[in-house]
Order: structure tokens, then C-alpha cells, then sequence
């Protein structure tokens, strides 16, 4: 079952946005930082944590309601050569024929996806699915157009690598 931040949040959703506009700010700080030579070391809140605790017991709190047995989550494993290979599919469709436009597009995409903890995330989610006796699945997941779309492509993985271990 897909659910947006935004539904698995819920009253929490400004934590998420104001963790995001931290971790943007302190980003422009570190580059301006470097730029002028000085130290870029700057602290974290522990927000970016807190977050991942809260969503994580989304997870599990939606997991439960719908009587789940296990929870399916995407292995990382080349993670980087499957987003470098999609960001590059999409610099070209962006910008054909512009070799300066698709590095643009590359850097400004890199940077958005490459704000989030994935692992620190689905550890989370792997602990408080100990705690609730919840079995995790980690399948590979394929690429698909929209998060829907690979939540449910993970799903059908998970299912059909369950399939093949039984036969």
C-alpha cells in the first residue's frame, strides 16, 4: 500500500519541511563557506532523525491496520549506477543535443535526491519492525515512473521472490 510523506506524516508534515529547508540552508552555508576558504564544518539538529522515528512508525502503524505480515523494502545495493543511469535519461530528455543543459539538470537533480538518509531511514523502519514482530523483505527494486508505481513494482518482487523460495 503506497503512502506519500505527506499521508504517513500527517500533523507532523512541517517537521519534515523544515528539516528540508535546514538541511538547504546549511548546504548553501557550507558552499559559501568553501568558496571564501573558511571552516564548512557545521553541526546537524537532530531533526533529520527524529523524522525518520516518525516515519517509521507510519510504517509500522500502516503495516499493522492492514494486517501485514512482512513489510518490503528496496535493497540499495547500486543504487548510485541505477539513479546515475536514470539521471542521465532524463538530462537527455530535458535538454537534447545541450551537453552544457544535461550537467546543469544532473548537478540540480543530484542535489535534490542526495538530501535524504535512505539507510538510516529503512534502518529505522527494519528496528521498529522487530519491535512489532514484523518480518522485512528487501528485494531489488525495479525502476518505474512514479514512487507509486515502484512502491507497488517492490511489493510484487517481494511477493514473487517469497513464490520462488516456496517452490
Amino acid at each position: 500500500m503506497y503512502r506519500s510523506l505527506r499521508q504517513l506524516l500527517g500533523k507532523d508534515y512541517p517537521l519534515f519541511l523544515r528539516q528540508r529547508r535546514e538541511q538547504g540552508k546549511q548546504s548553501h552555508d557550507r558552499h559559501k563557506a568553501q568558496r571564501q576558504g573558511r571552516n564548512n564544518q557545521f553541526g546537524t539538529s537532530n531533526l533529520g532523525e527524529h523524522v525518520d522515528r516518525l516515519l517509521a512508525k507510519a510504517v509500522i502503524t500502516t503495516a499493522q491496520h492492514y494486517d501485514a505480515g512482512s513489510i518490503a523494502i528496496p535493497k540499495l545495493d547500486n543504487i548510485r549506477e541505477i539513479l546515475q543511469a536514470e539521471i542521465q535519461s532524463k538530462a537527455e530528455q530535458k535538454a537534447p543535443g545541450s551537453v552544457e543543459g544535461q550537467k546543469r539538470y544532473t548537478r540540480q537533480y543530484k542535489s535534490s535526491i542526495h538530501k535524504w538518509s535512505y539507510g538510516r531511514l529503512l534502518d529505522q523502519i527494519s528496528s521498529k519492525a522487530a519491535q512489532a514482530g514484523l518480518v522485512i523483505e528487501a528485494v531489488k527494486q525495479p525502476w518505474q515512473k512514479t514512487a507509486g508505481e515502484m512502491a507497488k513494482a517492490v511489493a510484487v518482487a517481494a511477493y514473487e521472490s517469497r513464490q520462488a523460495i516456496v517452490s
